[in-house]
């Protein structure tokens, strides 16, 4: 009989249910599909090139970008992802810190492309994250990121179904709250002020959204695996840039 799951996240425990590492998993694919079109409508190479994830949770991103050919720093303000990160790489194109996205420890306009992934939605100051991303970038770099629109759909999904409902909840209470949800334009501002310039906003979202909902039960119920889930939510990008719940957006640091 499957083990009944718990709450746990930054646990790689046989009973965890680690929503943080659930999300960077059936994301995956969309971030990185994302980031190579970014990369081509800059023109920015990526051998040679020095890149930042924030919140970069287990590290999974920062292994897909070290495998597109940058060097990889992969910051993230838990101890423990830093270890389970450190734990699952057998790469050494990948340098872990365990740092706060609002106070990064690193040199000012060292990054080609900074990601800042898990962090938008849940830190109480976005504007002293999108300070440090400017500050560690490097003009005419890239800052990309992926966030929550604050939306009826979007608190029903993120403050209910992931941390409220029984059934489908993978995040503990508090992890997410309407007034850290932000719309675009309200990012686009932000990011104005920390001297980027936004360029692009889309939207992405389960091919169905049934399929999503039987995914979360299945892995709370654990009759599912994490490495499982991502094929079965299959995320795709709709470039409209009018998001209902989920979206990504780069912006460029002003020279």
């Amino acid at each position: 009989m499957p083990v009944a799951p718990h709450i746990a996240l930054d646990s790689a425990g046989p009973t965890a249910v680690d929503g943080r590492h659930i999300r960077a998993l059936t994301f995956q694919s969309v971030r990185l599909d994302y980031l190579r079109r970014v990369l081509a409508e800059l023109s920015l190479p990526t051998d040679g090139g020095r890149a930042l994830v924030v919140g970069s949770g287990r590290g999974l991103l920062a292994r897909g970008l070290a495998q597109l050919g940058f060097e990889v720093v992969a910051a993230d303000p838990s101890p423990a992802a830093t270890a389970l990160a450190v734990a699952a790489d057998e790469d050494p194109g990948v340098s872990y810190l365990t740092s706060p996205a609002e106070e990064l420890d690193l040199p000012d306009g060292s990054f080609d492309l900074v990601y800042c992934a898990d962090t938008l939605e849940i830190t109480e100051r976005p504007d002293a994250v999108l300070a440090e991303a400017a500050r560690v970038l490097r003009h005419g770099g890239a800052f990309v990121y992926d966030t929550v629109n604050r939306t009826p759909l979007s608190r029903l999904i993120y403050l209910g179904a992931f941390q409220a409902f029984p059934g489908t909840r993978i995040m503990p209470p508090g992890r997410y709250a309407a007034h850290r949800l932000r719309r675009p334009a309200e990012l686009a501002e932000a990011l104005g002020r920390a001297g980027l310039s936004a360029r692009d906003v889309s939207s992405f979202k389960p091919r169905d959204v049934r399929s999503l909902v039987r995914a979360t039960r299945g892995r709370r119920r654990g009759t599912l695996t994490d490495e499982q889930l991502p094929a079965l939510v299959d995320m795709v990008i709709e470039e409209d840039g009018s998001p209902v719940v989920t979206y990504l957006g780069y912006a460029v640091h002003r020279s």
